[in-house]
């Protein structure tokens, strides 16, 4: 079972966010388990490598400097938060986190499911409708971030996922 996420083409319009206009998803091969979204969603956002809490550090230096929300807005919300997301909606195979911001609105999208072979996979599918041209600006700068993080975050849970079900050694 392979720990690489492979890019693939995102369900459009997706209904976490129907008037989407910009898109990307990720898909990961795991081990068949009982993995739901919700737990692939937290193994995945509740704990970013250094260098990614340092590049959300300086995102939200610079857009605060535009009057955009930063992470740390985020965290003191009082929705249901996974990592820093708040949760839009959520159910064993599929959870929805994101928000609306004025520059542009995001969904990140984690299905969990069986595919017809009889492999389990996570999908990480990210949305965004770009509102003004701030957002289009700020999208195309961070796109090739986001793809880093997103890819390497799958990656972590595939082989978190492959540790938990390796055999035990005699």
């Amino acid at each position: 079972m392979s720990a690489r996420p492979l890019m693939v083409k995102p369900l459009m319009p997706h209904p976490a966010l129907p008037d989407a206009d910009w898109a990307d998803c990720y898909q990961l091969k795991i081990p068949n388990s009982d993995l739901t979204a919700i737990a692939a969603a937290r193994t995945m956002l509740s704990r970013f490598p250094f260098w990614v809490r340092l590049l959300i550090r300086v995102r939200d230096v610079v857009t605060g400097l535009f009057g955009l929300r930063s992470s740390s807005d985020l965290r003191a919300e009082e929705w249901e938060k996974i990592g820093f997301f708040p949760v839009v909606s959520k159910s064993d195979n599929q959870v929805v986190l994101g928000f609306d911001d004025r520059h542009l609105d995001f969904r990140v999208v984690i299905d969990v499911r069986n595919d017809d072979q009889g492999r389990r996979l996570v999908d990480a599918t990210t949305l965004v409708r770009r509102n003004i041209l701030l957002g289009r600006i700020y999208l195309a700068i961070i796109t090739p971030f986001h793809r880093l993080i997103v890819a390497t975050m799958l990656a972590d849970l595939g082989k978190r996922m492959q540790t938990v079900s390796l055999p035990p050694s005699p």
